[in-house]
């Protein structure tokens, strides 16, 4: 039963990415749309240059911190 599982979990898979591939030829699939403006990036780079630290700028900007270090381009956990 396994095996069925997961052959049928492929099929799946394929199709599911075909349908991807195609929207994406037709020029309707986009992907997820960013949480964070480059104004809103611009400014919190600007506050941490001044020494904002990052917990109090994601909190004002209503984020996680993980989604604003993503943004700045930087994937650590550190604050």
């Amino acid at each position: 039963m396994g095996a069925f599982a997961q052959l049928e979990r492929a099929l799946i898979r394929d199709r599911q990415r075909e349908g991807i591939e195609a929207a994406k030829a037709r020029g309707v699939y986009h992907g997820r749309s960013r949480r964070l403006t480059a104004e809103q990036v611009a400014l919190a780079r600007a506050d941490i240059d001044a020494g904002v630290p990052k917990t109090v700028i994601a909190r004002r900007l209503g984020v996680a911190r993980q989604t604003l270090y993503d943004a700045l381009g930087g994937t650590t956990h550190a604050t």
